[in-house]
């Protein structure tokens, strides 16, 4: 998984797995996800992300069973 925030534009793209995307879904106007072929999520990418999400308190734990 990759997260990545392009400050220059308050973009905020997240990767959730690698793999060819063969469609873009449009989930609304500031948001859109690429799927594969299967029709599972790969990515996800979301436009005014300051305004959208807490990306400047962001963190990330993985909690083990």
């Amino acid at each position: 998984m990759k997260v990545q925030y392009f400050q220059d534009t308050d973009t905020l793209y997240i990767e959730f797995r690698s793999g060819d995307i063969v469609e873009t879904r449009d989930l609304d106007e500031d948001t859109v996800i690429d799927l594969d072929a299967e029709g599972h999520i790969c990515a996800m990418t979301m436009e005014h992300a300051k305004d959208r999400t807490d990306i400047p308190h962001f963190t990330f734990e993985e909690v083990a069973a």
